[in-house]
């Protein structure tokens, strides 16, 4: 069998499909247009989209352009990458890079797991009418053996995916990003035909510019756009190890980062349509933008509860109802895969078989999983401990370019390459200054949130599920674990490197 860690996406297209696959996630379907319906003004949700596509240019298109840098001269994983670039002392800082985003894998496929359920709850079964039916088929699903049963058949179909390495995941994203754009266009223009949908997309598109007053929505739009674009969660730099080396990274970047935030909108589109146009008639636009701020267990409110009866109400909505959930499956998996292979990459690196290494993770990302997929209340705590990390994992990422200088590796790296874009001296400002400020104030103003809002009679408990101590305990164990294993890391992988230099000699 041939070296895996040396093969290298066969083409752009079939690397940005790939990054794609990573970017575009149930962020962008579930998460997004929920978060732009809790932050808009009487006058409509635009104002926040500015934010947002403030934060898609100073935060999300900088990270990814460097991970795919760090990716493409480090040609190893998170951790590899840190020890060979930022320095061998740095390793543990990739460790928990590596961690973050492996934390998220555990619970993101038990939201797989649900996508794949309603794709066959709305195929087989009539769409619910109300919301108690809605209600009862989502307790149903997860009253049984089921929220298990399909977490374990998302975690074995990722493992299929990322079997034979980067080859096989390029030919899956040939296949699931292109037809989930098609999903998405189809979705849409269906939307566009119902009564009322235009007063919804307005809505999203119409500016309340007094609510840029208001920190919240800056810090909403900060989060978000590192949630739905997965800058600074090493998957970029873990795709970007296998990129060819004749293939620059601004470009790569700023499609990554577009191309994402189209799919968002379009998302937004559809949800806002959808919603406006079927109770619009029944309801005032202030409760209409409850629902849309509902989050429901686990933030399922809208997504698993309120759409099936909406698509309910829909000439023709059980194609419609199978269609969204079917694109809901693949933006899941998608995402999934790259998961699955930023820990493999990771265990490969410290001289594990690539297939034993795959076993390992899928066994291990279903095992502690199972607290997620059996209860919500630690799926809640899961996705508030990790999802805030990845605030760290960001800054961690821009740290490991300053180490190196980032005008200089801009110039060696980035810079002056045939068939590109130059990042210019504003990515290092971006680097240097603006990621590390924005992820010290995003991440203190989550940490007092918890403190006065979520969690504020208990802040101080581990294991109250949203208060400030469950994450600093959570960090906490996992750095300090990290830290003491530094050295460990930086000897594993060396003894690896030289057996394979050794094998490939012989």
């Amino acid at each position: 069998m041939s070296n895996q860690t040396d093969q290298r996406f066969s083409s752009r297209l079939g690397l940005i499909l790939c990054v794609l696959g990573i970017a575009v996630g149930t962020g962008n379907i579930w998460r997004f247009p929920r978060i732009a319906a809790q932050n808009a003004g009487e006058d409509g949700a635009g104002a926040f989209l500015v934010a947002w596509l403030v934060f898609l240019l100073v935060w999300s298109v900088p990270l990814i352009i460097a991970e795919y840098s760090l990716g493409r001269k480090g040609r190893m994983g998170v951790v590899g990458t840190f020890a060979k670039l930022a320095g061998e002392k740095f390793a543990w800082m990739g460790a928990f890079v590596g961690f973050v985003a492996a934390a998220i894998m555990f619970y993101y496929s038990v939201v797989a797991g649900w996508c794949v359920y309603y794709v066959i709850q709305m195929s087989v079964e009539p769409l619910p009418l109300s919301s108690e039916a809605a209600l009862g088929i989502w307790d149903g699903f997860q009253s049984g053996t089921f929220p298990v049963a399909f977490h374990a058949l998302a975690m074995g179909l990722g493992a299929v995916v990322v079997w034979n390495g980067i080859r096989s995941i390029e030919r899956a994203n040939f296949v699931l990003i292109p037809a989930l754009l098609l999903i998405v266009i189809a979705s849409l223009v269906r939307t566009l035909t119902l009564d009322g949908a235009s007063e919804g997309i307005a809505f999203l598109f119409t500016p309340d510019w007094s609510t840029l007053t208001k920190p919240r929505i800056w810090l909403e739009a900060l989060t978000q756009n590192a949630w739905d674009t997965g800058a600074g969660w090493g998957l970029i730099l873990t795709y970007g190890a296998y990129m060819q080396s004749k293939h620059g990274v601004v470009k790569n970047g700023i499609i990554t980062g577009l191309g994402n935030n189209m799919v968002s909108l379009l998302a937004a589109m559809i949800i806002f349509g959808t919603v406006f146009a079927v109770l619009g008639a029944e309801m005032s636009k202030a409760e209409v933008l409850d629902v849309m701020k509902t989050s429901g267990p686990a933030a399922t409110g809208l997504t698993f509860i309120w759409m099936p009866q909406l698509f309910a109400k829909m000439p023709a909505g059980n194609v419609f109802a199978i269609l969204f959930f079917v694109g809901l499956a693949f933006a899941a998996f998608s995402s999934l895969i790259s998961m699955i292979e930023l820990s493999t990459r990771v265990l490969v690196d410290f001289g594990i078989a690539r297939r034993q290494a795959i076993l390992g993770v899928c066994i291990i990302g279903f095992t502690l999983g199972i607290p997620s997929a059996i209860n919500l209340n630690f799926f809640a705590n899961q996705d508030f401990v990790w999802g805030i990390a990845l605030m760290i994992s960001g800054a961690f990422i821009a740290f490991a370019v300053i180490r190196q200088g980032a005008s200089r590796f801009r110039k060696e790296n980035i810079d002056n390459q045939p068939d590109d874009w130059n990042a210019g001296p504003l990515w290092d400002t971006a680097i240097r200054f603006v990621i590390p400020t924005l992820a010290a104030v995003l991440l203190g103003w989550w940490l007092y949130q918890s403190a006065s809002v979520y969690a504020p009679d208990r802040w101080f408990d581990p294991l109250d599920p949203f208060s400030v101590m469950t994450c600093l305990a959570q960090w906490g164990i996992v750095l300090a674990v990290f830290i003491l294993l530094n050295r460990w890391f930086v000897r594993r992988m060396s003894s690896a490197t030289s057996e394979s230099n050794k094998v490939q000699g012989e």
